[in-house]
């Protein structure tokens, strides 16, 4: 076998593997998990980055618009809570910071430095939106072409009387 066809053949492989591979659902654990009673209490789960990168789940409830983690009070306000598909609300708190992640703050950065996909999105769903529209309209030709029909029948009508 030459080069060519040993990696024709570990492409063919590698596919046939990777198709019986699920992707599996982020999940909150137990212990981070907030109920829609405990969403009306102001509860929300927290994500806490801790220094030598491992993370762990907690609940918090939400008072003054500070949660008090590890006996230090921490911001909490709407900017920093995070929500997923079901509803469910979680902050991302670094334990090496008083302040949150806070999704709108990096936004308006990335804005400034100029390493925001945003434009680049809408460009491409403007390109999407010429191409697909690529058609000449003719609905509002056709409505015209029926309605002058239904007015030469009608006109028709009155000069030969009707139906006798």
């Amino acid at each position: 076998m030459g080069l060519k066809e040993d990696i024709e053949e570990i492409k063919r492989k590698l596919d046939s593997q990777q198709e019986g591979i699920k992707e599996k659902k982020f999940r909150f654990p137990l212990s981070g998990r907030v109920g829609k009673g405990m969403r009306k209490k102001n509860y929300v789960t927290i994500l806490s980055l801790n220094e030598n990168g491992s993370y762990n789940f907690k609940k918090y409830q939400i008072e003054d618009q500070t949660i008090l983690h590890e006996n230090i009070p921490r911001l909490a306000t709407a900017g920093h809570v995070l929500f997923d598909n079901k509803g469910n609300p979680m902050i991302i708190l670094p334990s090496w910071s008083v302040e949150p992640f806070s999704p709108l703050q990096h936004f308006t950065d990335s804005l400034k430095n100029g390493n925001n996909i945003k434009g680049y999105q809408i460009l491409l769903a403007k390109m999407k939106k010429e191409v697909l529209d690529g058609k000449k309209k003719i609905g509002s030709w056709v409505g015209w072409i029926i309605g002058a029909g239904l007015v030469g029948i009608i006109i028709y009508a009155f000069i030969t009387g009707g139906a006798k």
